[in-house]
């Protein structure tokens, strides 16, 4: 999704902040003197705490004669409520999780720890990203506490060909993270994005390091709408939703284990499975299936029916009764009339 520069606010602030943010986090109405009491600070110190919020997006409310509320509350991420969530078969092959109030990008993150050598099986959230990176070059709006943005590092033996049609798994992982949480009308857009009801509401971005013929790593990076400010619209270039529109409710730390309870067995076993294990449940939820759409290149298009995608994760689109494999690392897929 684009998106405008978002503010970045020192690591120390927001560490001074992380108080003040668990006490408005109910969206419960409370007085500048209560909340002062707990933080140890006067009134006005609490106040001039509130003034640093707006910055990151969060919008507080002042109600005359009662205090300060924090509009719709929020949902913070907590290590240790993901951890307790975890099926037993994620658990050993998590080695790390790291939740940041405010980083650069969480893939960014990853790819530094696994290019000194650590970086396997780390999982890294963020509620802010200041430079989320989506495909393409484009960048991913990121509200503080809006949505997820989480990054796993995985190493591989073998070379870059094993993770042929990765980005589709990923999505199919999503998909079924979503399913747990009854979220309606999950499909799939070709290479990597997860849509609902027409609209993006998440998408992946895969980053290579090492020896792409021997030893190498990937990250994966996901971004998910879930409940993002309307103000953030004005910033996002293309049709989006979140879960606050269709599934409100949801937890986003109970959101981060199911999507994890997918994806790290998905990535251990991706080597020996290949894409072939999740290719017919990628069809089955395939947006554009038998749809008239469009391909663009940096320089060149090409319309015609998408008809699905091969064993290595290409799509396949008959042109004029011809029908070409395209990879996602070459082109963007829109409909033809959009």
């Amino acid at each position: 999704m684009a998106s405008r520069s978002t503010p970045e606010v020192s690591v120390g602030s927001l560490a001074s902040l992380r108080p003040l943010l668990q006490l408005l986090a109910d969206g419960e109405v409370h007085s500048g003197e209560s909340l002062g009491e707990v933080l140890g600070v006067s009134r006005a110190a609490v106040w001039k705490q509130l003034q640093k919020l707006e910055p990151l997006g969060l919008q507080v409310e002042s109600v005359k004669g009662r205090g300060y509320c924090l509009t719709g509350g929020l949902d913070l991420l907590l290590a240790d409520a993901i951890r307790q969530q975890l099926a037993s078969g994620a658990v050993p092959l998590l080695r790390e999780l790291q939740i940041f109030d405010q980083v650069d990008s969480t893939n960014a993150r990853v790819l530094a720890g696994l290019e000194s050598g650590i970086g396997h099986g780390q999982v890294v959230l963020a509620e802010q990203q200041t430079a989320g990176r989506g495909r393409r070059g484009r960048t991913w709006e990121s509200p503080f506490g809006a949505g997820i943005s989480l990054s796993i590092g995985w190493q591989f033996s073998g070379g870059v060909q094993l993770l042929e049609g990765l980005s589709l798994a990923v999505g199919v992982a999503l998909a079924r993270a979503l399913a747990k949480f009854d979220v309606p009308d999950v499909r799939l857009k070709w290479p990597n994005d997860v849509w609902c009801r027409g609209r993006k509401l998440a998408g992946v971005l895969l980053e290579l390091s090492g020896d792409l013929t021997d030893r190498c790593a990937v990250v994966v990076g996901i971004g998910l709408n879930m409940r993002l400010p309307r103000a953030a619209a004005e910033s996002i270039g293309q049709p989006w939703i979140d879960l606050a529109e269709v599934r409100p409710g949801i937890s986003r730390n109970s959101l981060v284990a199911a999507m994890l309870d997918e994806l790290l067995p998905m990535l251990a076993g991706y080597p020996d499975d290949g894409f072939g294990r999740w290719r017919d449940e990628w069809l089955a939820l395939d947006q554009f299936a038998g749809a008239q759409v469009c391909l663009q290149s940096a320089q060149q298009r090409w319309c015609g029916i998408e008809r699905g995608v091969d064993g290595s994760g290409a799509l396949l689109l008959d042109v004029d009764g011809t029908l070409k494999a395209f990879h996602g690392g070459e082109v963007s897929l829109r409909p033809a009339d959009g």
